[in-house]
């Protein structure tokens, strides 16, 4: 399995994960981040850096989160890659703990 971003990072896009990714499999959109299952080496060093608790292990994923295994990977095949840590979206802090964010996701570049 690999570790999937879900909701709690859209309209946030905290990049801490980032930075301690040690393969770069995280991909950068307009308003979130994703993870790239084909180079993700299942290390969970991501998991306890993200502020808002976006990331999961696919395999413990609540039933309803699972889209998002789909959805990032297939918007990691679009996204560039990200290796280095960035600021949050300047209103990351009035979006981090609002439930049901799905709608909000900007998939297009």
């Amino acid at each position: 399995m690999t570790f999937v971003v879900t909701e709690q990072c859209i309209r946030c896009k905290f990049t801490d994960c980032v930075e301690v990714c040690p393969v770069d499999c995280f991909h950068e959109g307009p308003n979130f981040l994703v993870i790239d299952p084909e180079g993700c080496i299942d290390c969970a060093l991501c998991v306890p850096e993200c502020p808002v608790e976006a990331i999961y292990d696919a395999a413990d994923l609540p039933p309803e989160l699972e889209e998002y295994i789909e959805l990032n990977e297939k918007l990691a095949k679009d996204w560039p890659v990200i290796e280095t840590k960035i600021d949050a979206l300047p209103d990351a802090e009035d979006w981090a703990d609002l439930p049901n964010k799905r709608e909000h996701l900007t998939e297009s570049l």
